[in-house]
């Protein structure tokens, strides 16, 4: 290898530590999301279940426009969660893979499969991950949009009747 691609290499290799990091980070919090919407599940199976959005947004008397970035707000860390983890499993597949070539190369199947180990198995919780964050944060968009036209609703009718 010429020096620029064995640098190139070397720095490839520098971020494999911290994505494998952020990856279990992502699950970490994927699965604290999905414990805190299987409560929230369950705490809207009682008809008189009243969420803190709901309050508040009947409280504040803010805009309309104001409470949707309320929401976007409420749901921006699922969303970069599910959107940048698949990328990061990419990149977690993909440095390892030139590691596996090169042992590939030398018939050093042992680091082959080491390599391909950890190069699918990012990826696969990569995915899992994103997955999770995107069901939970499609599911919540829906109720928190719901709830919006309520509060919106309500407030058109205190404005008919004055």
């Amino acid at each position: 290898m010429s020096a620029l691609e064995g640098s190139l290499y070397e720095i490839a290799q520098i971020f494999l530590a911290p994505v494998l990091l952020l990856i279990l980070a992502s699950l970490a919090y994927s699965f604290l999301l999905l414990g805190s919407f299987a409560v929230e599940v369950w705490q809207r199976r009682n008809p008189s279940f009243r969420s803190v959005f709901l309050d508040e947004a009947s409280r504040s008397g803010a805009s309309s426009d104001d409470l949707e970035l309320r929401i976007l707000k409420q749901l921006e860390w699922p969303r970069i969660v599910s959107r940048s983890t698949p990328m990061l499993g990419l990149v977690a597949t993909m440095i390892p893979m030139g590691p596996a070539l090169l042992a590939l190369a030398e018939n050093d199947t042992a680091n082959v499969g080491r390599n391909l180990v950890v190069a699918f198995s990012a990826v696969i919780l990569a995915l899992i991950s994103a997955s999770i964050c995107f069901f939970v944060m499609t599911v919540r968009r829906r109720w928190l949009l719901q709830e919006l036209r309520l509060v919106e609703k309500a407030r058109e009718a205190r404005h008919a009747v004055s």
